[in-house]
């Protein structure tokens, strides 16, 4: 299962290092602030700030905040990961304005009361240059895996479910096409710089298969990787990561 999780992560993971290798803020250039909205129990936060960087973890969810701080003393970094309770309504308040060099917005919009007031706190919390990470699930992939299972009314259901209604929706988690995350993002006063697919093979494939078969597991994240940024494979991806600055 761990194996797994990391194939599916490894191609945001790799998109991110660049990113925070390559800012240069504050007194140490090398040391950045990133903020990781919904960051939950700090697994990408630990890796983070085995990058060097200081991390702060907002989440609503005190349970996940004692399991973060509980990884981070195992892990030795106290010094460079907190967790902050709070949420996307209230981040201006928790972090403050222009504090960040990065925001982390994995897995938040889905749920969120308002996905574009959660950007736009995103946008307020960044520095002038700041970069964001968003990582949200695809309404296309989701359309495919239930038709693929036999759920065909699912499938339908979904394909059918109303465009850029991001506030208003009872139907959640949220599921977005790339053009209303693009929109989305661009309304929040962001420019998207690079767009990938994740997850676009691993989540149809089964793990007994690649449990069984020698080096597999390496080919498969091997094969993600190769594949995130084409066009042609993108609507298969369950999630799509994006990559923005403000504007």
């Amino acid at each position: 299962m761990e194996r797994r999780s990391a194939i599916r992560t490894a191609v945001v993971w790799d998109a991110l290092q660049p990113v925070l290798r390559s800012r240069s803020h504050g007194v140490d250039a090398s040391r950045q602030h990133v903020v990781d909205l919904g960051g939950g129990t700090g697994r990408l936060a630990v890796q983070i700030a085995g990058l060097g960087h200081r991390v702060t973890v907002v989440d609503p969810s005190p349970d996940a905040l004692a399991s973060l701080e509980r990884r981070v003393g195992e892990g030795g970094l106290g010094e460079s990961v907190r967790g902050l309770l709070g949420d996307a309504s209230d981040l201006l308040d928790v972090v403050g304005p222009g504090s960040a060099d990065v925001v982390i917005c994995h897995g938040v919009l889905e749920v969120v009361d308002s996905p574009i007031q959660a950007l736009e706190a995103a946008a307020a919390v960044l520095v002038g240059d700041g970069t964001l990470s968003v990582l949200a699930a695809q309404r296309s992939a989701a359309v495919l895996t239930r038709a693929l299972a036999g759920h065909l009314a699912e499938a339908h259901a979904l394909l059918d479910e109303p465009g850029n209604n991001w506030d208003t929706s009872d139907r959640l988690p949220r599921r977005f096409s790339q053009e209303e995350l693009r929109e989305l993002v661009r309304r929040a006063g962001f420019a998207v710089t690079a767009v990938r697919g994740i997850r676009v093979f691993a989540d149809h494939i089964s793990s007994t298969l690649v449990d069984a078969e020698p080096g597999a597991a390496d080919e498969l994240q091997a094969l993600e990787s190769a594949v995130a940024t084409s066009p042609d494979f993108m609507a298969m991806a369950t999630q799509l990561h994006l990559l923005a600055t403000v504007d």
